[in-house]
C-alpha cells in the first residue's frame, strides 16, 4: 500500500497497547502524534530508537506531541520492552500488520541475501487535525528523534548545531587548562 503523504488525512486505527488498553488515533484529536513503526521489541536498532524517544519524551510533550510506537509484536512482548527500558509512551501491538500496511510501513525487506516481509522503519507526524504533516519513510535511527523534534518545533538548525559545538568546546577546554598549568609554576 502507498505511504500516506504530507497533506493527506492520516488513516485511523485502533490497536491494543502494552497494557492491553485500546488506543485509537481519534483519541488524540487536537494533539500532534508521532507515530513510529519499528520492526521488533528489544533488538539493537529498535531499542536505540525507543530509548531516544524516551530520552526526548519531555521535549516532545512540551512541543505538544504524543508518541506512539507500533510493531507486530504482542502486547506481552511490548510490556516487557516498555518495562525493561522505562518507556513512557504506548507501544501498540499490530500483530496482523494491518495498520503498518495502511501506512505503507509493511513491505519486502532483504537481510543477508534473504528476502522477507516485515516492518519498514518509518515515522509519521500527524497534526492536531489528523492530517499527515511529515513522513520519514526509511528511518535511520541515529539522529532521527532530533529530526522529528526539529520538524515539530520548527527549530531545526539550533538543536543540530548545539551538540557538536559543545563537544568541540569540551575537547578544547582541557588543552587550555593543561597549558595554563605548565606556565603557572
Amino acid at each position: 500500500m502507498a505511504i500516506p503523504q504530507a497533506g493527506s488525512k492520516a488513516p485511523g486505527f485502533q490497536l491494543p497497547d502494552h497494557t492491553g488498553k485500546t488506543v485509537s488515533l481519534s483519541q488524540f484529536a487536537g494533539k500532534n502524534v508521532v507515530l513510529y513503526f519499528y520492526p521488533k521489541d528489544d533488538t539493537p536498532g529498535c531499542t536505540v530508537e525507543a530509548c531516544n524517544f524516551r530520552d526526548e519524551h519531555s521535549a516532545l510533550e512540551k512541543a505538544g506531541a504524543v508518541v506512539l510506537g507500533v510493531s507486530p509484536d504482542t502486547t506481552k512482548s511490548h510490556e516487557k520492552f516498555a518495562t525493561k527500558f522505562s518507556l513512557p509512551f504506548p507501544l501498540l501491538a499490530d500483530t496482523d500488520h494491518k495498520v503498518a500496511e495502511t501506512y505503507g510501513a509493511w513491505g519486502e525487506k532483504t537481510n543477508y541475501g534473504r528476502t522477507f516481509m516485515g516492518i519498514i522503519r518509518s515515522t509519521f507526524l500527524i497534526d492536531p487535525q489528523g492530517v499527515v504533516k511529515h513522513v520519514w519513510p526509511k528511518v535511520k535511527v541515529n539522529g532521527h528523534v532530533d529530526e522529528v523534534l526539529s520538524v515539530l518545533t520548527g527549530v531545526a538548525p539550533a538543536a543540530a548545531k548545539k551538540a557538536p559545538a559543545k563537544k568541540a568546546a569540551a575537547k578544547k577546554a582541557p588543552a587550555k587548562k593543561a597549558s595554563k598549568r605548565k606556565t603557572a609554576p
